[in-house]
């Protein structure tokens, strides 16, 4: 289900009785969920969204703005018994993360 590739573990963990990506990158203090991936998997997500101080960030790729946070519960399935999380990922608007990115701060 996981696999380690340079500092982060990418695997598959259950939200809302779904399956959906994960990387758990233990350099990054916060989480983080592009807007647009709860826009395509989470219908009504933003009923959900609490308000937080926007804030900009730089990454590789340009500037991404906050819009929030949500918090969601994350089942990693493990066969002596899964490990349940409710990390509060902010919502980025002009990410393209693809799934959920959990950082240390859970």
């Amino acid at each position: 289900m996981a696999y380690i590739n340079g500092t982060a573990t990418k695997m598959t963990v259950f939200i809302d009785n779904a399956q959906h990506p994960l990387i758990i990158d233990s350099g990054k203090h916060g989480s983080i969920v592009a807007r647009s991936y709860l826009d395509n998997h989470f219908p009504n997500w933003e009923k959900q969204l609490l308000p937080t101080k926007a804030k900009n960030f730089k990454s590789a790729s340009g500037n991404m703005t906050s819009i929030g946070t949500i918090i969601k519960e994350i089942i990693i399935p493990h066969r002596k018994g899964n490990i349940r999380l409710n990390p509060e990922f902010l919502v980025l608007n002009d990410s393209h993360i693809q799934g959920f990115l959990l950082g240390t701060d859970y």
